[in-house]
This record gives structure tokens, C-alpha cells and sequence, in this order.
């Protein structure tokens, strides 16, 4: 087979053919790039100079330069709204900071040099079912969102060969319902307060239409993934029941989805956290077209998942960051990848990246080792 542009790869893979080789992606998306200070380790190994920027704010993930891009050979790149124009934080004491969405967030120090935000406050805390028509939410169609995006999509269209992996910023619902109540709120509401579960969910809804419709109109025509994140499972399993699931949650999911559809061609890259095996027909019965971050360390047999599921979506992510990239060698790296091309890639359908962002534990020889090892033994037909 003939050597394909990272886009031709990327897209033959969502679509279940064998590319020429599994595409990787570091640094397409805030769920697949590295955190600052393991990014900075990073460039420092590399002797890249350049001043790190972020995706987020709150997640503190890298903006990767190009040279890093193509030294780890991605092939993904990122685009993301921008940030309101009306809006700013609102003042916060020192070591706090307000969001969007009202959400009081801490920072919490880590052990590598770095730290972390953490929710402190969650405003809709003692909501009733009343008070969420006069909570000030935000202005999806705050024209900061989609400035300049149209023609930065454009640029990415159609001067590079890069699949182009779009987060418009208006896509959860479970894990930002969980950041406005409080995660136990939550989880006593989904049992004993339904109706404050729907009343949140479709005000969620209306507002998440409304944001994505107009980054949509903007770029919907020259991006290739369209990214939404919702974690909904545990280490251990689903946070709710899947019956709990489809009568609370996925009508609204489903909506979103299809809508999301509607407006564009891409594929819907479905990012949640944890073994969500037993709610992944439903996700995409709702519409999700590709699994991400796909966490083996809490679904480890992915050859099992790749047999049950592998006809239905696509797997983006697998190699483990809780485990074997900041604790293992080298060579444990170059194991994990083949382990998981074997398992996920015979058919197409994988995109090999590590288990959402990769932290600052993670040693950069381990990271290169990654990309390196996904070049080596991912060319089509596998010899994994």
C-alpha cells in the first residue's frame, strides 16, 4: 500500500479500512495532548525553545507546537473555540478561580512540580427545578466562540494534510451537571429527584444546540472529528445503571448527537473515562461513531472489545498512562503498544494515542518511545 496523507489515514481508519499504517494522535485534542509541565519536560528533552501554550486553562493541557507534532509523527490537529468576548472571570481569592459556568475551582499543588484546579463550589448546589430559569447561564452565542474560526479551519482545510479534530465547547451534560450540583447531588438526584435530573438536562441541551449550532456554521464544512467528553463510568463500571442511563441521560445525548450530525460530516470522537463497555451500544445507538480514550486499566482485554464492539465504532487512545507510560521502560512501552495494535487495529477502526493526556510523570523517553514504536509496528498488514 502506498503512503497515505496523516488525513487519508486517519479518515480510512474511523471508517473501518486499514490505512497504511494505525494514525496516531498526540495533541489533536485536550483528551490526547500532554500536561504542561510533562509537556515542558518534554520540549527540554528535545531542545525546543518555544513558550508552551494551553488548551485549557483548567485542564492545563499543552497546545503541542509543530515541530513536537511532526516529531512524534500525529496526525491530528487541533481546533478549538476561542474564548468569550463578554465574559471574564469574576474576581476569586488567591488560588481560585470562577469559570463559564459559575463552577468555583482550587488549585491543588502536585507532586511533580505542578498542580491541578479541583472543584471547590458548586453553585446549583440546593437548585430547585425554579431556580434554574433565573441562574445566569452562559451566552452560548458570545461571539468570541467563532471568531476567526471559519477562516483558521479554512487554513487548516486546505493548506495541510492533517485530520482536523474541532471541540466547539458546548457538548456535556452529565459531567457538567455533576460540576454545577456536585457529584453526590448528582447521584442521589438520578435516584431520587428525576425530575430535577431532566429540568437540568434540557436546560443543558438548550444552550449546548445553541453553542455548537454556531461553531458548526463556522467550521462544519473543513473538520473531520467533532470531539464531546462526558465522563460517565468508573474505574470499576458505569456511574449510573445503563437503565438509569437511558431514561435520564441518553434521550439527551441522543438529541445532541444527531444534531451534531445534522450540521456537519464529521465523525462524533465520544470521549468518557472509565469502563463504559456496558453503555457503549447505547452511546452509539445516541450517535457516538468513535470510543476515546478507551482506559485499559479498566477494560484491559481490548482484544475482547475489539471483538464485541469492533463493527459498531471505532477506539481512539489505549496506551495506559496509569501504569505502564510513567512507570514502565522503554521497552514496557514498546510491549503496550503492540499489545494494543494487535488487539484494536486488524480491520482498521484504531487510532493509537495514550489513555487521555499524558502527565507529567510520564518520562519524555516514554513518549517518543510511544510514537516511535506505533511507527514501527503499525504499518499495514500488522507484523505486531
Amino acid at each position: 500500500m502506498g503512503q497515505m496523507t496523516p488525513r487519508e489515514r486517519v479518515l480510512a481508519a474511523i471508517n473501518h479500512r486499514e490505512p497504511d499504517r494505525v494514525p496516531i494522535d498526540v495533541g489533536g485534542g485536550s483528551s490526547t495532548s500532554i500536561s504542561v509541565e510533562g509537556y515542558e519536560r518534554l520540549k527540554a528533552y528535545l531542545g525546543v525553545k518555544a513558550v508552551s501554550r494551553t488548551m485549557s486553562s483548567i485542564f492545563r493541557v499543552a497546545l503541542l507546537d509543530e515541530a513536537v507534532l511532526q516529531r512524534l509523527g500525529s496526525d491530528c490537529r487541533p481546533l478549538r473555540a476561542g474564548p468569550p468576548a463578554h465574559w471574564s472571570p469574576p474576581p476569586a481569592p488567591p488560588g481560585m478561580l470562577v469559570d463559564l459556568w459559575g463552577v468555583t475551582w482550587r488549585r491543588v499543588e502536585h507532586l511533580h512540580g505542578g498542580y491541578y484546579w479541583e472543584i471547590a463550589a458548586n453553585p446549583l448546589a440546593e437548585a430547585t427545578i425554579g431556580d434554574l430559569e433565573r441562574y445566569p447561564w452562559p451566552d452560548p452565542l458570545d461571539p468570541g466562540f467563532t471568531a476567526g474560526l471559519k477562516e483558521q479551519a479554512q487554513a487548516l482545510y486546505e493548506g495541510t494534510e492533517y485530520a482536523i479534530e474541532a471541540s466547539g465547547g458546548f457538548y456535556s451534560f452529565w459531567e457538567l451537571a455533576c460540576n454545577l450540583r456536585g457529584f453526590a447531588q448528582m447521584l442521589e438526584d438520578l435516584a431520587l429527584n428525576p425530575d430535577f435530573v431532566h429540568a437540568l438536562m434540557a436546560k443543558l441541551l438548550e444552550i449546548n444546540l445553541a453553542g455548537t449550532k454556531a461553531f458548526l456554521d463556522a467550521v462544519g464544512s473543513h473538520i473531520h472529528l467533532f470531539r464531546v467528553a462526558d465522563d460517565l463510568a468508573a474505574q470499576n463500571g458505569p456511574l449510573m445503571s445503563p437503565a438509569t442511563y437511558r431514561a435520564l441521560l441518553k434521550p439527551y445525548y441522543k438529541e445532541y448527537l444527531h444534531f451534531v450530525k445534522a450540521h456537519t460530516d464529521a465523525k462524533i470522537l465520544y470521549h468518557s473515562c472509565g469502563n463504559v463497555a456496558p453503555l457503549i451500544d447505547d452511546l452509539v445507538d445516541a450517535g457516538a461513531d468513535i470510543l476515546n480514550p478507551v482506559q485499559v486499566s479498566a477494560m484491559p482485554d481490548t482484544a475482547a472489545l475489539k471483538a464485541r464492539f469492533g463493527e459498531k465504532v471505532a477506539f481512539w487512545g489505549g496506551i495506559d498512562t496509569q501504569h505502564v507510560l510513567p512507570h514502565g521502560t522503554t521497552e514496557d512501552v514498546v510491549a503496550e503498544v503492540r499489545q494494543r495494535i494487535r488487539d484494536l487495529a486488524p480491520g482498521g477502526g484504531y487510532v493509537l494515542a495514550a489513555v487521555h493526556s499524558i502527565q507529567a510523570d510520564v518520562p519524555p523517553e516514554n513518549i517518543l518511545a510511544m510514537a516511535d514504536a506505533a511507527r514501527a509496528y503499525g504499518a499495514y498488514p500488522l507484523q505486531a
